[in-house]
């Protein structure tokens, strides 16, 4: 069947502005890192990507390597826009990334000028598009002057390769470094993707305020903690989780009992806001003006449907805020 976009998909979501930018994105954004690889479904892919559109959620964030196999995701993409979004480039925002192993050699890795414009390129011709929205450098890279990774991201957008660029995991003496190169050569950099979550709170020493000092936006990827801020693992590890398999970010000895029965506590803030705590955890993020979206994974409909209920209540008293934080502690 033909895909025809729900009418009323931008009354459902709210979208803030990215940094000083012009760029608007929606306060929740669907990752591709998992589950759109040529290991799942297709069609629940699909079903999936349709969906999200339909929630108003216009940007898609992919990077050379997901899958499994790398590049995959990418392809699954591109077969997905070109079935059902053709028509709708304009209205997507589309972002992908360079910095982790991709291909075998010396040229397939890190931030060299040779690997970040050959893996955009391939990135785009996975795709099938012309341009990408957003070109990240995935992570900083200790053995490639800062110069040549910036210089590199700015002929992207001088090639009409990507719109904007932004960086990923990067600190905030490293962004503020990289940032400086960006405003001479005035290349349109205005984004950080970081990790951050309730168990995972490394940005907020130092690098929220430097992004607001710089006025640029960030996307948080990881917000339910690889899936421990979630009801998930309150009884054990499920035998199909990724703590479970142990090859993923999430090994089995980071669920801890000590994590657990804080998530138990959560919860019970949770059930008072009538959320669940993935819910509780998005909305918790969104409570910083600087957090321009938080990148949501999926596995199904039903996991994505249930996690934007979250925008439904993204305000926190002061004592909601003292009662999380004093479990955080």
């Amino acid at each position: 069947m033909t895909y025809v976009p729900s009418k009323d998909r931008y009354e459902k979501m709210t979208y803030r502005r990215c940094g000083n930018s012009g760029l608007l994105l929606p306060e929740i954004s669907l990752g591709l890192w998992h589950n759109f690889g040529h290991v799942d479904v297709y069609e629940n892919c699909r079903e999936m990507l349709q969906y999200a559109f339909d929630q108003g959620i216009t940007h898609f964030d992919l990077a050379n390597n997901y899958g499994p196999p790398p590049g995959s995701a990418e392809e699954n993409f591109g077969k997905i826009m070109n079935q059902d979004f053709a028509s709708l480039r304009d209205e997507m925002i589309i972002s992908s990334k360079a910095g982790y192993t991709m291909w075998d050699g010396p040229y397939g890795d890190w931030g060299s000028r040779k690997y970040i414009i050959a893996s955009c390129d391939q990135s785009l011709k996975r795709m099938g598009l012309e341009y990408v929205d957003i070109f990240y450098t995935h992570r900083p890279d200790p053995n490639t002057p800062v110069e040549e990774t910036a210089l590199a991201l700015d002929q992207l957008v001088k090639q009409g390769k990507a719109l904007y660029v932004g960086i990923s995991n990067y600190k905030p003496d490293q962004t503020e470094a990289i940032e400086a190169i960006f405003r001479e050569l005035k290349t349109p950099f205005i984004i950080h993707q970081p990790r951050y979550s309730m168990f995972d709170r490394w940005v907020e020493d130092g690098l929220l305020d430097t992004l607001k000092k710089l006025g640029k936006g960030s996307i948080v990827f990881s917000p339910l903690a690889q899936g421990m801020l979630t009801d998930r693992y309150l009884d054990g590890i499920p035998k199909d989780s990724r703590a479970a398999k142990d090859s993923g970010h999430l090994q089995q000895d980071a669920v801890t009992e000590e994590k657990i029965e804080k998530v138990r506590k959560l919860k019970v803030i949770a059930e008072e806001r009538n959320q669940s705590i993935s819910q509780l955890a998005v909305a918790w993020l969104l409570r910083h003006d600087v957090v321009t979206s938080v990148l949501l994974g999926a596995s199904s409909v039903r996991q994505l449907e249930q996690n934007l209920i979250a925008l439904e209540n993204t305000s926190f008293t002061e004592d909601e805020l003292d009662r999380i934080e004093s479990i955080l502690k």
